[in-house]
């Protein structure tokens, strides 16, 4: 069942399109990550399903009721919709105990329970109850505004990019517990994020939009494998894009006869695959033959240039997790496995 129904729609500022007939089902319960360039209309999305912009047309359902129908639309603060931005926006003037309890209704002693209740929730000391929002480190600054949000009960969780301010190994820890928070909440949530991997790993559903427009929606998986086309190849991760001839299930081209999903296809096409489907191998049959050009360090892994002998001047990237790797000017052979993918 979806929880979220966004239906054609339009936005402009002026005589600038933020968004061209943008439609798209949440299920209830899930996470939907929307991810896209500066400037793709994501967060104008996200705008307009909390309230804070309005439609030029179309409509948004959530539960079975109508926020905008092109005739009207439900105020913000009654679409019982939680909303935590990039910066967490916390009261600087209000302790943590009071920015969660926030609205909350009841005696001082009901909201005190409730609110230590949300910060047992959200995995935070209660000695920080008492603390102001400048004494936080931004972790915990945007666990109060999880929090402050979950404190109104919403039908709908809505993140607009909450972990991009922190570095990199806590924006990885906090994604991982605002995911299992929501999830034990059942808690539908669509978060919007320029950090492929970060979508890739915190949604059961991508939305990838460009110039205004949803270009592919459907699991993680399935985009960063069969990618519409190239662009969204690019924008998912890596990918090494070579032109092919397409005949009988295979494509022919700079690294040899590979297999495709769709065997019907025919002709001149351009085939994708991840850097992570390309090998280091021994001289062998279906083999291909190449020289390092270029050899780059991230930490885990190496990143290899390899120009492919024969191919005139393609040149292909791989990853390799091995401690010590063939350096520039080697002669290596290259095997891809798995399925190439054709992008339109």
């Amino acid at each position: 069942m979806s929880a979220l129904e966004l239906n054609q729609l339009h936005k402009c500022f002026g005589t600038f399109a933020a968004l061209d007939d943008v439609s798209l089902s949440v299920p209830s319960g899930s996470r939907t990550a929307i991810v896209g360039p500066s400037g793709s209309g994501k967060t104008t999305l996200l705008r307009l399903i909390a309230g804070f912009e309005f439609a030029d047309h179309g409509s948004i359902t959530l539960g079975g009721q109508a926020l905008v129908d092109g005739k009207q639309a439900v105020p913000a603060h009654q679409r019982q919709i939680g909303y935590v931005p990039q910066d967490g926006a916390l009261f600087p003037h209000l302790s943590v105990a009071a920015n969660i309890g926030f609205g909350l209704p009841g005696s001082s002693a009901a909201k005190r329970a409730e609110v230590e209740a949300l910060l047992d929730r959200v995995a935070l000391d209660r000695r920080l109850l008492q603390c102001w929002p400048h004494e936080l480190s931004g972790g915990q600054q945007q666990r109060v505004a999880l929090a402050r949000a979950l404190a109104q009960r919403p039908r709908l969780m809505l993140l607009d990019e909450p972990f991009s301010a922190l570095d990199t190994g806590l924006r990885a820890s906090l994604r991982k517990a605002v995911a299992q928070v929501l999830g034990d909440a059942g808690i539908t949530t669509v978060l919007v994020t320029h950090d492929q991997a970060e979508a890739l790993s915190f949604a059961d559903q991508l939305a990838v939009m460009r110039q205004g427009r949803l270009v592919q929606a459907g699991p993680p998986l399935e985009l960063y494998r069969h990618p519409e086309d190239a662009q969204t190849a690019q924008f998912l991760g890596d990918a090494v894009l070579l032109p092919a001839q397409l005949e009988d299930g295979l494509a022919s081209c700079a690294l040899g006869h590979l297999p495709v999903r769709d065997r019907g296809l025919r002709g001149t096409a351009q085939v994708m695959l991840r850097p992570e489907q390309l090998h280091l191998c021994e001289q062998s049959p279906g083999a291909v033959r190449g020289v390092v050009s270029e050899t780059d360090f991230v930490g885990n892994s190496w990143t290899l240039a390899v120009r492919l002998n024969g191919a005139g001047v393609t040149v292909i990237r791989l990853r390799s997790q091995g401690v010590e790797v063939p350096g520039v000017g080697s002669e290596v052979y290259v095997r891809a496995q798995g399925l190439a993918h054709v992008v339109g």
